[in-house]
């Protein structure tokens, strides 16, 4: 069954193409089918789709008799309606098609009429018909051939018969063109007296159609029903991404979701490619499924009416508008902390990232805060671990990991969902996974471990009246000189042989 919706509109406004009329007669022929397999339902919904639905015999015959079955794709060179249909335009039709015939059979009498064996018989759309004969023989033409055309090497001739011909076969072939778009607006009009009730079965097996994709996925995705309930809660057992499942060559990781009136947002902690996203996606996946009717990549799931699903999720700019990508992911944000209720579920992945560090920071804390103030259910993934402070001021906040485990020096990633904050974000083991060179590894590890223990305590505390405010995080990297230029203050060169100082260098040089 094609898209009937479109073709009906497109029959509404009698532009309807042969082809559209071919789908919808295919539709026809297999409604009664639908509605003997639709008899075998105890469903009173399912009845009542069935019944509005229904079958059109009449429309189904019609156009199984006037429709060819492979139609050409517009009505201006005819061939569309069928042989019977129409008497007139089959005899019309037959005149036009058996020409070829006739000057076949004009050409072998004339030419035993003339003696005359190369005379040819022609047609083309400018001239019309025509008996060509070499110049050489033209002489020879019988006194009834009118001379018609002149070409170098050839005349062309018109006889009394011929025109005769002539007139009857290109006047049958525009009558027949002309007869055949007639019959098709009549078509149309027909189809478009039963328009009403052909919309609603449209609609009716719309309907149809996504309600058997949903169930045939529920029984081929081990998807289960989702109950609703009055309190408010959104309750996810073994819970499942139905896409990252299905191009996953190894099992899929399920996890838990557990929030309620007295425990609204999750801060989410973890690696890079350790699952937040994709246990923050599936959440909104399986909220929406679940309020399209659809059952839900879940052993379990119990939940409250949700009016919205907002998400800050990923990046992208708006350059051509002017607009950075901070300035999209702000204006997200922005968009969230305006219109989020506590009936709505929020997605919010790594706010803050497109700026410095303690203005990112700032703004990714105040965002969480104002959102639990609205108690909103919120799946807040972040990287900035001074945020899972948040549950200490603010009860209805929990902190959830993303767990994974070094080994071999390599990051093994879990994707199992665990209470409590991370401990690390493992950020330099994921670039070197996504195969940054290994010296430059090597000295964000010395950054790093410079960093560890020269940067600021995650909680600041305000500053006090006279006393300088805190560093900024420039300050934090201007504190941090290059290892070699330790090491040089260290070395007295007047201590050094000309071979120790020749060794230094190739040491240093293999170093760095």
């Amino acid at each position: 069954i094609g898209d009937l919706e479109r073709i009906l509109a497109r029959i509404g406004l009698r532009n309807a193409r042969p082809r559209d009329l071919a789908r919808l007669r295919d539709a026809l022929a297999a409604l009664p089918e639908l509605q003997m397999a639709m008899a075998t339902l105890d469903s009173p919904h399912l009845a009542s789709l069935a019944n509005t639905v229904s079958t059109y015999p009449e429309l189904a015959e019609l156009l199984a008799r006037a429709i060819n079955d492979n139609p050409p794709a517009v009505i201006r060179d005819g061939g569309v309606l069928k042989t019977g249909y129409d008497a007139e335009l089959d005899e019309l039709q037959s005149l036009s098609e058996n020409a070829g015939q006739y000057l076949m059979d004009l050409e072998t009498r004339e030419k035993a009429r003339t003696g005359l064996a190369n005379l040819k018989v022609g047609y083309n759309r400018v001239h019309g018909y025509f008996i060509e004969l070499p110049s050489k023989q033209a002489e020879s033409a019988p006194a009834d051939y009118i001379r018609r055309q002149t070409l170098k090497g050839a005349e062309r001739f018109i006889t009394p018969e011929l025109k005769e011909f002539e007139d009857k076969a290109l006047s049958a072939k525009s009558r027949a063109l002309a007869r055949e778009k007639m019959l098709y607006e009549e078509l149309l009009e027909r189809l478009i007296s039963h328009l009403g009730p052909l919309q609603d079965s449209a609609a009716a097996l719309a309907e149809l159609d996504v309600l058997s994709n949903l169930g045939e996925r529920a029984l081929n995705l081990d998807l289960n029903r989702p109950r609703f309930v009055d309190e408010p809660c959104m309750r996810i057992e073994q819970g499942r991404h139905p896409v990252v499942e299905q191009v996953l060559t190894t099992p899929f990781v399920a996890n838990d979701l557990s929030l309620d009136d007295d425990r609204r947002m999750l801060i989410i902690t973890g690696p890079n490619m350790g699952g937040k996203s994709t246990y923050m996606r599936q959440t909104a996946l399986i909220v929406l499924l679940a309020h399209i009717g659809s059952f839900v990549p879940a052993a379990s799931c119990e939940l409250s009416l949700v009016d919205r699903i907002f998400t800050r999720i990923g990046s992208s700019d708006d350059l051509a508008g002017g607009r950075s990508t901070f300035m999209v992911e702000m204006s997200e944000t922005a968009n969230i902390l305006h219109n989020a209720t506590e009936r709505s579920l929020v997605l919010m992945d790594e706010v803050g990232r497109g700026t410095s560090t303690f203005d990112g920071l700032s703004l990714a804390w105040a965002a969480a805060e104002q959102l639990a103030k609205l108690r909103a259910y919120t799946l807040f993934a972040t990287h900035y671990f001074e945020l899972t402070v948040l549950p200490e001021s603010q009860p209805i906040v929990a902190n959830v990991h993303l767990n994974a485990t070094e080994h071999n020096e390599r990051i093994v990633f879990l994707h199992h969902v665990l209470p409590g904050p991370a401990s690390q974000s493992y950020g330099l083991a994921v670039a070197q996974l996504a195969g940054v060179p290994n010296d430059v590894i090597l000295r964000a590890r010395e950054h790093l471990a410079r960093l560890e223990t020269t940067s600021l305590p995650h909680e600041l505390p305000p500053a006090q009246p006279g006393q300088a405010a805190a560093p900024m995080q420039s300050d934090m990297f201007a504190s941090l000189p290059h290892p070699l230029l330790e090491e040089l203050q260290k070395i007295n060169p007047d201590d050094l042989t000309p071979r120790k100082a020749l060794e230094l260098l190739y040491t240093w040089k293999t170093r760095f």
